[in-house]
């Protein structure tokens, strides 16, 4: 599991393997090589290196943390 991180340091979403989850625990997305996509395949963010970036790339989104153990409570 990866965080999605916002630049203030505030977690607003995860990643598990590719599929992007609100903190709701709700599907949101995934990720498709070099692009975060809706649940309908349309790119949403562009992700270089750990970096989230609209995809006109003026716009930084947030991080991917680090690789971490799924510790969520079911």
């Amino acid at each position: 599991m990866r965080g999605l991180i916002s630049p203030k340091g505030e977690q607003f979403g995860y990643l598990i393997g590719y599929t992007l989850f609100t903190m709701d625990d709700e599907p949101s997305g995934r990720l498709e090589g070099e692009y975060i996509v809706d649940l309908a395949g349309n790119p949403v963010w562009r992700v270089v290196g750990d970096g989230v970036y609209s995809l006109n790339g003026m716009e930084t989104i947030g991080y991917l943390s680090t690789e971490r153990p799924d510790d969520r409570e079911y």
